[in-house]
């Protein structure tokens, strides 16, 4: 289970526990640009991914490269120069580690899939403190939080300090974390890791919360997205979408159930966007035939599955999912636009394939055949056709005359 507190909202948690808001359009609506799809108005619990707000750069220069020999934060004293504390997690010194108090042992060290809680201090190059927590807590190899963290956690003995120095490819990325963490920054993590427990039996917790599992896995989802890293993304609705699928030893009110639907809808929606992206059509495709067996008339399903079907070149079957669409939010223009785009691209290719059926009946067009030709043609066929089939019959007629004679 995650960090207790607030829920975290599905803008860009970059630790368990932490986010932002979607910044609204100036029409009050939030627009998917990576989708370009059109959002209807929702009421203000709808997360959905279709909601997330542009990807936009922060407003700051990137963070100047790390020089190995720069003291990394102030207070490290002479261990920080000695280059055989450190451990190279990765091999490609991206990512390190180093003991600062020492743990309870290797035995002590915890295993994937159970929940951890650590002490957080995240600080930058210039020793701007980013993040502070004196409990975190998510379930490692979840990809719930940093993936330094998740890949460093689970080399902490109990009761161990560790210091974490990270390349930006393991923290926040080209994007950032708007507004203290730059693109490309590099940062820093104090971590010491406080207990680590099983997780919960699925099959034990209560509706509620199975749907603040679900969120959070799905909203974790959401940030990854955002960081047009598809893959963790599809890792993480994957991982909503199991604890929603789990058998249960609760019963579950209505109200818990039309909630857990809610949440698989909105993951497999979110599941079939990032499909999409890796050009993954018929995974996407199946996605969004799942959402319609629960919800026929969900608008993003159906337009993700015109989007699937037209990318496949599947202009017949798109153009009518397209419009089932349209009659259910006429004043959508994205919709609008690609129903134009694949009713032209259905019409191309149906004057391409009529023009190569010509060509292989030997049917040319009536511009290709010369004046002289066209007089001749209809004519010519048929008195070829009777001279053949004259000689035939008078072969026939001789030949049954010299067969009378002989006999």
């Amino acid at each position: 289970m995650a960090s207790s507190g607030e829920e975290p909202r599905s803008g860009s948690p970059g630790w368990a526990g932490t986010g932002t808001e979607p910044a609204p359009t100036a029409d009050g609506a939030q627009l998917d640009t990576a989708e370009d799809f059109e959002v209807l108005e929702e009421e203000e619990e709808e997360e959905d991914l279709s909601e997330l707000p542009p990807l936009e750069n922060v407003g700051r220069p990137p963070a100047p490269p790390r020089e190995d020999t720069r003291p990394l934060e102030q207070g490290w004293g002479d261990a920080a120069e000695d280059p055989q504390e450190w451990l190279d997690v990765l091999g490609s010194g991206l990512l390190k580690k180093k003991t600062l108090v020492p743990g309870r042992g290797v035995d002590t060290r915890p295993c994937k899939g159970q929940d951890v809680t650590i002490r957080l201090k995240a600080t930058l190059e210039d020793g701007s403190v980013v993040e502070e927590n004196p409990a975190l807590t998510f379930t490692l190899g979840d990809c719930d939080v940093l993936q330094a963290l998740d890949l460093c956690v689970q080399l902490l003995e109990m009761g161990e300090t560790a210091l974490i120095v990270s390349d930006a490819k393991y923290c926040y990325g080209t994007q950032g974390r708007s507004p203290d963490v730059p693109p490309n920054a590099a940062l820093t993590l104090e971590v010491e890791l406080l207990a680590a427990r099983d997780a919960p039996d699925l099959e034990l917790l209560s509706g509620k919360e199975k749907v603040e599992l679900a969120n959070r896995k799905r909203e974790r989802g959401n940030f990854f997205y955002q960081q047009a890293d598809y893959v963790l993304a599809i890792n993480s609705y994957d991982i909503a979408l199991k604890v929603i699928g789990s058998s249960s030893k609760v019963d579950f009110s209505p109200d818990e159930e039309a909630e857990l639907l809610d949440v698989k809808v909105k993951c497999l929606n979110n599941l079939a966007a990032s499909q999409l992206k890796l050009d993954h059509y018929e995974a996407a495709l199946k996605s969004c035939n799942l959402v319609l067996e629960h919800q026929p008339g969900n608008i993003k399903a159906l337009f993700r599955k015109g989007k699937v079907l037209a990318q496949q070149g599947e202009y017949r079957e798109a153009i009518p999912i397209l419009k089932a669409a349209l009659k259910l939010e006429p004043s959508n223009k994205t919709i609008h636009a690609e129903l134009s785009k694949l009713v032209k691209k259905h019409a191309d290719q149906k004057n391409v394939e009529t023009e190569m059926y010509r060509k292989m009946l030997g049917n040319p067009s009536a511009a290709g055949v010369p004046g002289k030709c066209k007089d001749k043609l209809p004519w010519s066929i048929p008195w070829k056709w009777l001279f053949g089939a004259t000689a035939i019959a008078l072969g026939g007629v001789a030949l049954s005359v010299v067969i009378a004679a002989r006999n």
